[in-house]
């Protein structure tokens, strides 16, 4: 069964002003309207970019209401770009590399992991391979800071990526029940 998403985004806090209704990806927010400030995920999960063309500071949104999501994420700016995520229900797998280019140390995972650290005494992950799923990877331990959105592919630097000052320590993996 094939699954609509569906994303309402609003120009002012607490879903006042114009809108702008999304099904699918946006990658510059501004040729519908000049500023949005709140959103409602009426179904499906969608990651959210405070710059066009899916950069920045990435935010994941799942079913739900934002009346005032830059507070509650700490942004400065509005988003500006939006990509769905598909509903996925196959197996997991992503291969993290402690160096870029998939050097260094090498950890095959297939669930959640809440410190890269503890589990695999790794201090930096600098890149990865996603064979299957959709992964959240986070800054900090405990699926805390900033996070950035991973679909099957390779991710040879994430430093080239644009997050060179961040290292990622914790990872989970987005599953159906949270559509």
């Amino acid at each position: 069964m094939l699954q609509l998403l569906h994303i309402v985004f609003y120009e002012d806090r607490n879903f006042m002003g114009r809108s702008y209704e999304c099904m699918g990806d946006c990658a510059d927010m501004h040729s519908y309207m000049s500023r949005c400030h709140s959103c409602r995920v009426e179904s499906g999960c969608f990651m959210v970019y405070d710059r066009p063309n899916y950069m920045g500071n990435q935010y994941f949104f799942r079913r739900g209401e934002y009346g005032d999501y830059m507070n509650m994420m700490g942004w400065n700016n509005c988003i500006r770009s939006c990509r769905m995520i598909s509903m996925y229900r196959g197996s997991y797998r992503m291969r993290i590399y402690e160096r870029e280019n998939f050097g260094g140390h090498m950890h095959e995972c297939m669930d959640d992991c809440d410190s890269f650290m503890d589990r695999y005494h790794m201090s930096d992950c600098m890149s990865c391979h996603v064979m299957d799923g959709h992964w959240l990877m986070y800054e900090h331990p405990h699926y805390r800071g900033r996070m950035m959105y991973m679909r099957p592919g390779e991710y040879r630097s994430f430093r080239e990526m644009g997050y060179g000052g961040m290292r990622f320590m914790s990872m989970r993996r987005i599953m159906d029940s949270w559509y």
